[in-house]
């Protein structure tokens, strides 16, 4: 293809795709019916917006029609996607709302961890990521034991796993964490944690070596509490997460 032709494709490309961003204000390409512009219009939004709805179906509820599709028709207009892939469009709808979105009366506070909390959940129903070869724990106390690589730590600012239509905080209050994971049955789940329980997963996530009662020990030591009673209920509190498919062996290659 020649230089000429090829510079004309790219604009005509431009053109294109610009007018389908945001076609309210963007000039329509010339020579291309309005019949047919509509119906690519119609495809490119209503594809995206369908994944974005059904990847965030708690936000999509708390939103009006009108604002919900100015969220959405921004997010196509101003976010630029770094993947072709449709099951990666939840990714990118929560990087524009982390990093492009700007400030909004018709957002509520929690919007991005909300936002995340959701992704997370699609994330972990898709990953490859396998516990398959993960074998179980028997004696946690005397075993090594580390954190599933389907089983994430996370902490928010507002209660995410709680909100919804009839429950929207405007103020963060005390920070809120869980534990969301893929468990043997392949279902998602989450567990709310209490600061103590979510300061054990974290040093189960960085666990290499260290048996149940090391990692307990280590705990009571943090919490400056008798290490007897830390591992009165922590050996109640591994297995349960054993069996929840939260915590097991390590795997090996």
């Amino acid at each position: 293809m020649k230089s000429t032709e090829a510079t004309q494709l790219h604009k005509a490309q431009s053109t294109m795709a610009n007018f389908l961003r945001n076609p309210q204000t963007m000039p329509a390409p010339e020579g291309v019916e309005p019949r047919r512009l509509k119906i690519y219009q119609d495809l490119v939004y209503n594809n995206l917006e369908g994944f974005i709805s059904s990847g965030f179906p708690v936000l999509r509820s708390l939103y009006a029609d009108a604002p919900w599709h100015n969220l959405v028709g921004d997010f196509i207009d101003c976010h630029r996607c770094h993947t072709p892939y449709f099951l990666e469009i939840s990714q990118e709808f929560l990087r524009y709302l982390t990093q492009d979105r700007e400030d909004n009366a018709a957002d509520p506070p929690f919007l991005a961890e909300l936002a995340h909390y959701e992704w997370v959940e699609l994330a972990l129903d898709v990953s490859e990521e396998s516990i398959d070869s993960m074998g179980y724990v028997q004696l946690p106390l005397q075993e090594v034991v580390v954190l599933s690589p389907l089983a994430w730590l996370l902490s928010y600012q507002f209660p995410v796993h709680k909100i919804g239509q009839k429950f929207q905080p405007g103020e963060p209050d005390e920070p809120t964490f869980l534990a969301v994971y893929r468990n043997r049955e392949d279902d998602v789940r989450f567990m709310e944690l209490n600061p103590a329980t979510a300061r054990l997963l974290e040093l189960l996530r960085d666990n290499v070596n260290a048996t149940g009662a090391e990692l307990l020990s280590r705990l009571a030591g943090e919490l400056n509490i008798s290490t007897e009673a830390v591992l009165g209920f922590g050996s109640e509190l591994l297995a349960d997460l054993a069996e929840q498919s939260i915590i097991g062996p390590p795997i090996t290659a």
